[in-house]
């Protein structure tokens, strides 16, 4: 233990001697994120470590990190409001409704095929380019820390599980079909409507009437 406190006396010295202050780095960048490929002193990784533990930055995925955990806003709404024409769709939409227990590393976000977005480096975003009917169906607003984020509603979310099952999966959308069918909120004649607008109504009915 006391080569421990040792340890941690020196690598406090070295950083304040060196200037390598984390934060001030992610200070000076767009967002919040950082990704440690760009550490370029072994005390950043140590002072990392340290605001991991006091709770000041979060791990968004393997390399990436989020500052400010316990001051800011929640993640999606900062990325909402960087990618403000975004609508949040997928993987992210499904984690939103429990449709899915994957995890998803990047937040993903549907724009119109007209719209060009410029990510900071280290946001941890996928952007799709989907055509105005696709875009703009089923759009909802969610409220989280009393901020507004716009998130495809429940039934968009599972037809798009459907429109992209070659490009997910086919176990993905399966999971997807099982865990609305079990919800109470759902609303089977607003999901077939927006299956039809879709053009995925006959493989949405194949695919979902084993499960009723």
């Amino acid at each position: 233990m006391q080569e421990n406190t040792v340890i941690t006396r020196k690598y406090r010295i070295f950083a304040q001697k060196n200037n390598m202050n984390v934060s001030d780095k992610i200070s000076k960048q767009e967002s919040n994120f950082v990704k440690t490929k760009d550490f370029t002193k072994r005390s950043q990784w140590y002072q990392l470590k340290e605001m991991i533990e006091q709770g000041l930055v979060t791990k968004v995925k393997r390399g990436v990190y989020y500052y400010g955990a316990n001051e800011m806003l929640d993640q999606t709404v900062e990325i909402s409001k960087v990618v403000s024409s975004g609508v949040f769709c997928l993987f992210t939409a499904w984690r939103y409704y429990s449709l899915s227990t994957q995890n998803p590393v990047e937040f993903h976000i549907a724009v119109t095929q007209k719209k060009k977005v410029n990510l900071p480096e280290n946001l941890p975003v996928k952007i799709y380019y989907w055509s105005e009917m696709q875009y703009s169906l089923g759009v909802s607003e969610k409220e989280i820390e009393r901020q507004k984020i716009k998130i495809y509603n429940l039934e968009k979310s599972v037809c798009d599980a459907v429109k992209f099952r070659n490009k997910i999966g086919l176990d993905t959308t399966i999971e997807v079909l099982k865990n609305y069918v079990k919800r109470h909120d759902k609303n089977l004649n607003k999901l077939s409507r927006y299956a039809a607008q879709m053009r995925v109504e006959n493989i949405l009915q194949t695919m979902i009437m084993p499960l009723l």
